[in-house]
């Protein structure tokens, strides 16, 4: 379930366009270690794509993503 996910930064990019979300979550990944979980809570639909292209080109997990009335949340493992 992913409300059990523990994770060790977050980022609330709410009311943040494209490609916000994402900047203020590969600034906060730059800033952690290797194998900590980064939450990010958004409310553009475009991150969706945007989350998911990211993960598969960085190399970080997407280990979860759920939405829920207009708000996007993802749970990443850097790599």
């Amino acid at each position: 379930m992913v409300d059990e996910i523990k994770c060790d930064a977050e980022v609330d990019a709410s009311g943040l366009n494209c490609p916000l979300p994402l900047l203020k979550a590969k600034l906060a990944l730059n800033a952690m270690m290797a194998g900590t979980v980064l939450k990010v809570v958004a409310t553009d639909a475009g991150s969706q794509r945007d989350f998911r292209t990211f993960a598969k080109l960085s190399g970080h997990l997407l280990l979860s993503e759920s939405a829920d009335a207009g708000t996007y949340t993802y749970w990443l493992r850097k790599n």
